[in-house]
């Protein structure tokens, strides 16, 4: 792209945004306040400015070229800054104690939510905002700025993070109480190839973890059902359905009231880490800055404690 970009609007890469989102020219402008020929003509304007087509119009649509995807991401830069720089000046001022979003992955939140429930004490005038998605859905999320920070198992490799550790991340299997090997002793994970499992949506990062240590083992694990929720997980593994590869932080209450079961399998706990992750282009501000020295320094004290190795 040639330095004519130097003269591209904000508004029209706002255009550009709402017809990639929405697929057409109408929607994005209903969206934008705006004629649909006054979003066509910013939209013309802008493929001059860039000298390449940003848009092509295929079955579903209209959809983005390379090069208008290069243009989105600037976008969204814009978009963040627009809104940092908006942040900055209202602590500035003394308007608002300021505003931070973390990502927490679905495993995560059995001792997440309490780190930070620990910080916005301490902090009340700040505005925590907070996801909770799957591996899949925080990677996201951190890879186009939305969070200022998240707690994950293995930071991606994909993007240029800062990683801080913050404790293991033991997992177990788990079967009903009554299961035939509930206690059975000095099992391995061939002893498992009959068993049928309740497994975790793809997206997931303890789907990809039990798919490696299965494979590692050489078998291949018979799936009964896939579900999207450790409590629904839990609950039907304790209805007999099967048993299920879990973090041990998510049936710490069920292990100890004897609900449930962790089965003796040769390497298990199987430990990991958690991460406090952020990326490092993206600038904290005040208040996003004191939730990861608060996090780094005291959300280890809010892992459950982990089980002792079979």
């Amino acid at each position: 792209m040639s330095s004519q970009l130097s003269n591209v609007t904000f508004r029209q890469l706002r255009a550009l945004k709402w017809v990639a989102e929405t697929g057409g020219v109408t929607d994005a402008a209903k969206r934008l306040g705006l004629t649909q020929p006054a979003v066509t003509l910013q939209i013309k304007n802008l493929e001059a400015q860039a000298g390449l087509p940003l848009l092509q119009r295929t079955g579903r649509g209209l959809v983005l070229t390379e090069a208008g995807e290069a243009l989105l991401r600037l976008s969204e830069r814009v978009e963040i800054a627009f809104a940092d720089s908006a942040l900055t000046l209202d602590t500035i001022k003394g308007l608002t104690g300021g505003r931070v979003s973390i990502g927490v992955v679905s495993t995560a939140k059995y001792f997440a939510p309490f780190a930070i429930a620990a910080y916005s004490e301490r902090h009340p005038d700040i505005d925590v905002r907070l996801m909770i998605g799957n591996r899949g859905e925080i990677i996201r999320a951190l890879g186009d700025f939305t969070l200022d920070v998240a707690i994950i198992g293995r930071p991606p490799p994909e993007l240029d993070l800062e990683c801080v550790l913050i404790g293991d991340h033991p997992h177990v299997i788990i079967a009903p109480t009554n299961h035939p090997l509930a206690h059975r002793s000095n099992l391995i994970i061939a002893d498992l190839r009959e068993e049928k499992f309740l497994n975790r949506e793809p997206g997931s990062g303890t789907r990809a973890l039990m798919e490696r240590l299965f494979a590692e083992a050489g078998v291949v694990p018979r799936i009964g059902m896939e579900i999207a929720s450790n409590e629904t997980i839990k609950q039907a593994v304790m209805a007999g359905l099967g048993i299920a590869f879990l973090s041990a932080h998510t049936v710490e209450h069920e292990l100890a009231e004897g609900r449930l079961v962790s089965l003796a399998v040769e390497g298990l706990p199987l430990l990991r880490q958690w991460f406090l992750v952020r990326r490092r282009e993206k600038a904290l501000l005040p208040a996003a800055r004191a939730l990861v020295d608060f996090l780094s320094r005291e959300a280890w004290t809010f892992l459950p404690a982990s089980p002792k190795a079979s």
